[in-house]
């Protein structure tokens, strides 16, 4: 071998190397208890060598539990069944998508051969079949109060933002709000994946969220903590500082 092969081998030996060491290091699943019978679950994803993490969530009823977009990482579907089977003793019963992107989608076609109700709003359920993503075998057109066994809880879509589907829902119970990624975590420095975003309609939508839920006790962003509760204040700055093209 040529001296110059030999350092492009070295080279290539190395790189394989980090990149197996960054996936190996890289968490599968946590999940966190927020407060009664509130969890969010975290997947995560490499993006640019390092571990980006995506939230979801679910509650717990006496009927079973519900969650609130699927997993991010495809290799944690069965996992997170199971780790909510051996927590709680219960099955997941249904799933509720947010908006249309495979970080809220990825698991519902898995969902749905396990026997699992999933719903979208009619628009996801538009955008899916669109851009090709996995699809909720059920829908509803307008905002929707859920009631599953002794829980209640409602969607509500305030207008465009991240993307033009993106719906909150509201727990009126434990006064939590999950944004997804329409509300951007105090953490973020920047609005993330804006490629299909409606700037300019975003701002007014947050401001919508805000009148319709004042001062929830925790807002639960698409990515990052949210341990600091201003992620609904957060996003107005970030946007204010990102003015549409």
């Amino acid at each position: 071998m040529k001296p110059a092969l030999i350092i492009l081998a070295i080279f290539v030996g190395i790189a394989s190397s980090a990149n197996l060491s960054s996936q190996e290091n890289t968490p599968r699943l946590t999940i966190s208890h927020i407060t009664g019978d509130f969890y969010v679950y975290t997947t995560y994803k490499l993006l640019d060598g390092k571990p980006f993490p995506s939230n979801s969530a679910y509650v717990l009823t006496n009927k079973g539990a519900v969650m609130f977009d699927t997993p991010w990482d495809t290799t944690q579907f069965q996992p997170l069944l199971d780790s909510i089977q051996h927590r709680h003793n219960k099955n997941v019963v249904l799933c509720i998508a947010t908006h249309y992107h495979n970080d809220r989608t990825a698991g519902l076609d898995f969902l749905k051969q396990k026997g699992i109700r999933t719903f979208s709003s009619k628009l996801t359920l538009d955008l899916c079949k669109e851009h090709h993503e996995n699809q909720a075998e059920y829908y509803f057109t307008h905002d929707t109060t859920f009631t599953i066994g002794d829980r209640t809880f409602q969607t509500y879509y305030p207008g465009e933002g991240h993307t033009k589907d993106n719906i909150v829902l509201w727990f009126a119970d434990e006064n939590i709000l999950y944004g997804g990624c329409l509300i951007k975590s105090t953490e973020s420095n920047d609005l993330g994946n804006i490629a299909d975003a409606n700037l300019a309609d975003w701002p007014a939508t947050i401001q919508n969220v805000i009148r319709r839920f004042t001062k929830p006790k925790y807002a639960i962003p698409g990515h990052f903590g949210w341990a600091d509760n201003n992620g609904l204040e957060h996003t107005l700055q970030l946007l204010q500082k990102k003015k549409p093209e």
